[in-house]
């Protein structure tokens, strides 16, 4: 079965709109478990604007699920890494003034400093969160990635119009996309992953993606938890998830 990891930012979120201590981020982590959740996805932004150090410390204490880190590739974020040793980091890119994540990372601008990206990938798996391109997934080989997640915005919001029958094309240039990377991708022995506007609907198309193996979903489970719960809402996306 796919691997789950459920992004709980906007747990965060959600607290720190009133900065208050609740909801508390460890009984989130325990409801996810209890859902069927494989693993805990964070993303310690610049601006701190939803997780803090203190979450990261308490996650890893609790140590209940593995924990990816999503984080820039900053001097400040790899000491950080350094210090905790999470399960994972998974480097993204990152703008103070975006709403959310709203590309993969250019690789490009990774070789320039090879001996830091060693650094962090002897301390930890290492991933990148990429656009379905052949030259990043190119890169990401050779620059020696444990793997590589997919950023899949483009492609929900191609679904989202598709399913109101504005336009079908796109989404299945999308959808054709993903899969010619993730074949790419499984050439070279990477580790494929997917993320980033994933739905109970969305996520079927990807399931027969060449080798992917997980997906990290934050915001469509944390707005189901409003209905159902926490636990229950991360149990239904673990459900849809089946082949």
């Amino acid at each position: 079965m796919i691997r789950l990891g459920v992004n709980i930012d906007h747990v965060a979120t959600l607290r720190e709109v009133r900065k208050s201590r609740y909801p508390d981020i460890v009984e989130a982590m325990f409801l996810c478990e209890r859902g069927g959740a494989d693993q805990i996805t964070v993303h310690l932004r610049e601006d701190r604007r939803h997780i803090q150090e203190e979450d990261l410390d308490r996650l890893l204490l609790a140590g209940r699920l593995p924990i990816n880190l999503e984080m820039a590739f900053i001097p400040e974020m790899l000491r950080k890494a350094k210090a905790w040793k999470p399960f994972s980091v998974t480097l993204v890119p990152e703008r103070r003034e975006e709403m959310t994540t709203e590309s993969g990372l250019n690789l490009k601008r990774l070789r320039s400093r090879p001996a830091l990206l060693l650094k962090l990938q002897k301390i930890c798996r290492t991933y990148a969160f990429i656009d379905p391109d052949p030259e990043q997934v190119r890169l990401a080989h050779e620059l020696g990635f444990e793997g590589i997640e997919f950023h899949t915005g483009p492609y929900s919001h191609a679904f989202e119009k598709a399913l109101r029958g504005r336009a079908d094309l796109p989404f299945r240039r999308e959808l054709e996309r993903l899969n010619a990377a993730a074949a790419m991708s499984e050439d070279y022995s990477l580790e494929v992953k997917a993320g980033h506007g994933l739905t109970l609907q969305n996520v079927q198309g990807l399931l027969n993606l060449p080798s992917l193996m997980e997906v990290n979903i934050g915001h469509s489970i944390v707005c189901r938890a409003l209905l159902l719960g926490l636990e229950a809402a991360v149990r239904e996306m673990k459900e849809a998830l089946k082949f």
